[in-house]
């Protein structure tokens, strides 16, 4: 595959683009899978105006709270991948569960990458470095398995996870979480619950978590000069509440309560 290089707008990062990332390779099963999905959640995003409810609008919010702030946030991010806090193990699996139904990956997937992301930080090794391009970094790697594969290998970072039967278990049986959470919705609010508390709100994780994380590792080099790499912003010790040094707020809050 060919790269050319060139400037992210506003920013100082040279990224390489790749000029066949879609139609000059070839897309196995889970890619396809994965593009199928992404696409159509965002394309379904459409019926939201038309199943607007006041209900509706609140079991979204609820359920941004649950899966998006305790799920990932909390969970995913700051205790299974850094470490930062303990928990008591029924609470731990809890938050994990939680989760498990912002769809973007059961726990042993989402902590693994995250742990090689930060080990390896805007190097060839990062699953999803915005040098590899802005698009690529921002949401392309999901649909580019083989790609990820050889930056990060078979994934022996999570052993903590694997020996647990619990996170095995979410493993094998991770789709049909957000299934049933689906089928519930529809139970108790029809298409509006799952339009808005499932949909909606799922792409509403997706899109601030990912741009989130790019543009905060591309834009302060071109504000500062810190070494000339934009890793220092992103990759500080797993074991601190500071791990991103521009996360604050109701994340640092959360760990405070629970901690």
């Amino acid at each position: 595959m060919k790269n050319t290089y060139r400037k992210i707008p506003f920013s100082d990062v040279v990224v390489k683009t790749n000029k066949n990332a879609y139609l000059g390779r070839k897309w196995n099963l889970r890619d396809i899978i994965y593009f199928v999905v992404v696409l159509s959640l965002h394309v379904m995003c459409l019926l939201a105006p038309s199943t607007f409810n006041r209900n509706a609008f609140w079991v979204a919010a609820i359920l941004y709270v649950i899966t998006g702030m305790f799920g990932l946030l909390l969970s995913y991010h700051r205790h299974l991948s850094h470490s930062s806090f303990k928990l008591p193990k029924l609470l731990e699996y809890f938050f994990a569960y939680c989760g498990v139904h912002a769809l973007q990956g059961h726990p042993i997937d989402w902590v693994s990458r995250h742990r090689f992301h930060h080990k390896y930080t805007d190097t060839e090794r990062d699953p999803h470095t915005p040098v590899d391009g802005f698009w690529f970094g921002h949401i392309s790697w999901i649909f580019n398995s083989e790609y990820v594969f050889e930056k990060v290998g078979k994934r022996k970072n999570v052993g903590d996870l694997r020996k647990q039967f619990y996170y095995r278990f979410l493993q094998r049986t991770y789709l049909l979480h957000p299934l049933a959470l689906a089928i519930l919705l529809y139970k108790f609010g029809g298409w509006p619950f799952v339009v808005w508390g499932m949909i909606l709100e799922i792409n509403h994780i997706i899109e601030q978590s990912k741009f989130a994380g790019q543009i905060g590792r591309i834009l302060p080099l071109s504000f500062t000069d810190l070494a000339g790499d934009s890793s220092i912003w992103n990759s500080c010790n797993k074991k601190t509440k500071k791990s991103g040094e521009k996360e604050y707020g109701y994340n640092k809050k959360m760990i405070q309560v629970h901690a």
